[in-house]
């Protein structure tokens, strides 16, 4: 029986055709020269977004601790801390920038995946760049290919099956994102990324209890600093020769085998002339689940841009998948995290505080009498045709029956800041100037953009060492001459 086991386990490595080097060695022939200018300008727009937003997560306390904790960590390495002047190594750099970046529900998302590409693979890409000496365009291409192997590989295992077994989608899939951008960076080769991937099967983890109890949320925070941990540790034993399974995707024991129930393994192929990747993100004006976004918009638009007498509404009923009932109705949430994963709570501070009010999610509003009393006229209805969509289209409909009797109805599928109304590099610099107005003072958004756009004419990835500590490009240089 154990011979029978041991030929089984063969044969399946021969017919697999071993699909997981396929992938690895397209992402690593991937170079800047393949790079269009609208591929270079997104490319832009996604590293000065997470930037923004990690320097408004440094502010939080849980961003704070981690930040600390990170400075304690120095002594060695070149990875710049965010928010902070404090350098060490990668794996280290990776862990704290990452979980910044996704403390505060502003991080981009690839929605198909259900993902958090950016807050994974820009904090890896960058820290592992600033240790050996990359330059701007390496950066730029290691980033594509790590969010085409987060988008992938999670739209292969079909991430809607994965989220609804109780897996977050960002820690389980986003470090082979990380992992492929870091491992590019490093030097490795195509072997060597493969036994990376085959550490990140071993690693890979994230867990939607958070979501299920109403405080003790702040572990949320972490899944994407441990996948970029993860994603440069797996990249680091794979360069010391610690040697792992070659076949950590598509192999019996595989990736897409333990997590992918209903696996579509063809979605590990880029299909011909498609965009790459980076043109399906999300990028999020609201700091709240990217489920609800389309929520908020259509909340907006019947209520005459938050207009309405919120006393005049008698009940609220959103419409949309199974995960809204599943794993979004907390009514009384008691942290931050919960408040922001509360469908409820989400649309009592929306209507009363307004969809760019970030403190209303805040500890101090869980009291709040007319947040909780609009709460508590929320109701949840699957709707078929808005599941069918999802999670390409993370849609929902939204009906107000007001006092009178009369009902104020839409449905939207795609709200602002996704790929079919996607937000422009200046909205996107205006959110970015919102968040880092009191969070980080001397962070300019003109010059940290311009520092950006200096990648693709080849600067050292090292430049971006001024953004990241949250001063500006000319301070930075002042400082060091």
């Amino acid at each position: 029986m154990l011979q029978m086991a041991a030929n089984e386990g063969r044969d399946i490595m021969d017919e697999a055709s071993n699909r997981t080097r396929v992938l690895a060695d397209e992402l690593f022939g991937l170079s800047f020269a393949d790079l269009s200018a609208a591929d270079i300008n997104q490319l832009e727009i996604l590293i000065f977004d997470q930037i923004s937003v990690a320097l408004y997560g440094a502010t939080t306390d849980w961003g704070t601790a981690i930040r600390r904790y990170a400075e304690r960590m120095t002594g060695t390495g070149q990875a710049q801390v965010i928010a902070s002047s404090a350098r060490t190594v990668p794996a280290i750099a990776a862990l704290a920038n990452g979980a910044m970046t996704h403390s505060y529900e502003l991080d981009d998302t690839h929605d198909e995946s259900m993902s958090h590409p950016g807050s994974v693979v820009i904090p890896a890409a960058i820290a592992t760049g600033m240790e050996y000496g990359r330059s701007g365009q390496d950066l730029l291409a290691a980033i594509v290919a790590g969010y085409e192997a987060i988008a992938r590989i999670g739209g292969a295992a079909n991430a809607k099956d994965v989220i609804e077994t109780g897996f977050h989608p960002t820690g389980l899939f986003c470090g082979f994102g990380g992992a492929i951008a870091a491992a590019r960076l490093r030097g490795l080769d195509v072997t060597q990324t493969c036994h990376a991937w085959g550490h990140l099967l071993s690693l890979a983890s994230g867990a939607m209890q958070f979501a299920d109890e109403p405080s003790g949320t702040a572990v949320k925070r972490m899944h994407a600093g441990y996948a970029a941990h993860n994603a440069v540790l797996a990249v680091e034993m794979a360069a010391s020769g610690v040697a792992a399974p070659e076949l950590a995707l598509d192999g019996r024991f595989g990736f897409l085998s333990l997590y992918g129930e209903n696996a579509n393994y063809d979605r590990l192929s880029r299909q011909p002339n498609a965009p790459f990747e980076i043109h399906q993100i999300s990028i999020k004006p609201y700091s709240c689940c990217r489920l609800f976004h389309s929520t908020i918009d259509a909340l907006e638009n019947i209520t005459d841009g938050f207009s309405t007498n919120i006393a005049d509404i008698d009940k609220i009923v959103v419409r949309g998948p199974h995960a809204h009932a599943d794993q979004h109705m907390i009514r009384r949430p008691t942290s931050v995290m919960a408040a922001q994963y509360s469908l409820p709570y989400i649309v009592g501070a929306t209507l009363v505080a307004g969809p760019q009010a970030y403190d209303a999610y805040g500890e101090a509003h869980h009291n709040d009498n007319k947040i909780l009393e609009l709460a508590d006229k929320v109701e949840t209805l699957h709707d078929a045709e808005i599941e069918a969509k999802f999670p390409k289209h993370m849609g929902s409909g939204v009906d107000i029956m007001m006092a009178d009797g009369s009902v104020r109805s839409q449905t939207l599928l795609d709200s602002v800041g996704t790929p079919g109304r996607p937000m422009d590099k200046q909205q996107v610099m205006d959110k970015g100037a919102g968040l880092t107005a009191s969070a980080a003072p001397k962070f300019d958004v003109e010059a940290a953009m311009r520092a950006i756009e200096g990648l693709k004419e080849d600067a050292s990835v090292s430049t971006l060492a001024c953004l990241l500590e949250g001063a500006l490009p000319e301070e930075q240089t002042a400082r060091q001459a």
